[in-house]
């Protein structure tokens, strides 16, 4: 491949000071408006490259093409990254900060000096010696998680359109909403996409691709009080508050995020809400063996039953939703569409390493709606939070990354 005049940075600090935040609370598709205002301008840009069907649908989703530029017959791939940021940390006014020549010290973010990445808190900057670190300035989270994505898929875009040698097949470009908040792929459309295989734009280290997610439930934990007047309510009141607590304290260390690490599950109370008379916990459950995802649930459940042995005129209602599945069951079956992506992050430069994700893609959706999608690097870190940072140069091997995966699908058709 003959080298690129990359457009991947540039880009890059143009989206993340679109505020594309998702909202949990919302019922609307997508959760907030706003998302749409980097989905109009990703199609403006797919549109000035020469993508003539780029288009921006009612419920937040950008589809594009990249047609075909050769005789072969090639599967129809698609690269997918998604536009939110999380609803965790703002990404109101973000302002993208560019270190260059990264020396190995602590980075300040100047807005907050509070706030400063350590490499002992952060062990891949050691990585990262000579390169350019771009992180937000201190009182936001960056957007790398995912905008980096978007951006490096936005460059191969504009490599393919311009590098006419590169052959490939037609390429299906899906840029989602809401993925921050477990929705991103509920209004696709897969007969559009009228893909094969997908990538997912959306991991950590350069070099890394992920095949396997956590498999994953959403549980509500009801807890039905006593209430009485305080004055008056010794021996009456049974605090649904308090036994919400109690029932959060008693749940075991060893099976909490915190705790937990590796191939190891976990369940974690997102939320908690109510009053003496009822309260309410979110609990999210995570497993990569699917089947213990039910032995978590009944952990949460049995921890409830002994707490509320106290309390005998309290009770309970505990429902358990799913939410994904780990997507290696699917990719099992397509050996090739992770070979290829392997292959294509050897030939940067980098060595591919094969990974699993404790968490979620839109790939873990899309894997079991029928689109097998296992997940790329695009090099983003410390996502969620005001410590959030990405390099230059881990944007750029993405981008190589892609354009390789493209010439690949065409050279083995």
């Amino acid at each position: 491949m003959k080298p690129l005049n990359f457009t991947v940075t540039e880009r890059f600090l143009r989206y993340v000071t679109i505020d594309t935040q998702s909202d949990p609370d919302s019922a609307t598709y997508p959760s907030t408006e706003k998302q749409k205002d980097l989905g109009h301008l990703l199609v403006r840009e797919l549109q000035e490259m020469g993508v003539s069907d780029a288009h921006l649908d009612e419920h937040g989703y950008v589809y594009a093409t990249i047609p075909s530029n050769t005789n072969k017959n090639v599967p129809v791939i698609c690269f997918c990254s998604h536009m939110d940021t999380s609803p965790d940390c703002s990404g109101l006014g973000v302002k993208p900060i560019i270190h260059h020549n990264y020396n190995g010290n602590n980075l300040v973010l100047p807005d907050d000096t509070t706030q400063v990445l350590k490499p002992k808190n952060h062990p891949e900057l050691k990585n990262q010696l000579g390169n350019d670190i771009i992180t937000a300035s201190g009182t936001t989270l960056l957007g790398a998680d995912n905008k980096a994505g978007v951006a490096e898929i936005m460059d191969a875009c504009y490599q393919l359109m311009n590098n006419p040698d590169i052959k490939h097949g037609d390429i299906r470009i899906l840029f989602t909403p809401d993925e921050e908040i477990g929705r991103g792929v509920e209004k696709v459309d897969l007969e559009k996409l009228g893909a094969f295989a997908a990538y997912t734009i959306d991991g950590e280290t350069a070099g890394n691709m992920e095949n396997e997610t956590f498999s994953a439930d959403g549980a509500k934990l009801i807890i039905k009080g006593v209430s009485a007047h305080p004055g008056f309510a010794k021996g009456q009141m049974q605090s649904a508050i308090k036994i919400a607590g109690q029932i959060i304290a008693a749940l075991p260390f060893e099976l909490s995020p915190e705790g937990t690490e590796g191939m190891e599950g976990f369940v974690h109370p997102v939320n908690i809400s109510g009053h003496v008379e009822q309260a309410t916990i979110d609990f999210i459950i995570r497993d990569f063996d699917e089947a213990l995802l039910t032995q978590h649930a009944g952990v949460i459940k049995y921890v409830a039953e002994q707490v509320l042995q106290n309390y005998p005129e309290a009770t309970y209602e505990f429902v358990v939703k799913e939410q994904y599945r780990n997507m290696k069951q699917v990719l099992d079956q397509h050996p090739q569409i992770v070979e290829y992506g392997m292959e294509a992050i050897n030939r940067t430069g980098l060595k591919a390493k094969l990974c699993s994700i404790r968490g979620g893609t839109d790939g873990s959706r899309l894997s079991l709606m029928g689109l097998p999608t296992p997940n790329i690097f695009a090099g983003e870190h410390a996502f969620h939070g005001r410590q959030e940072w990405v390099s230059v140069q881990d944007m750029q091997k993405a981008v190589e990354t892609i354009l390789h995966l493209c010439a690949i699908w065409e050279e083995k058709s």
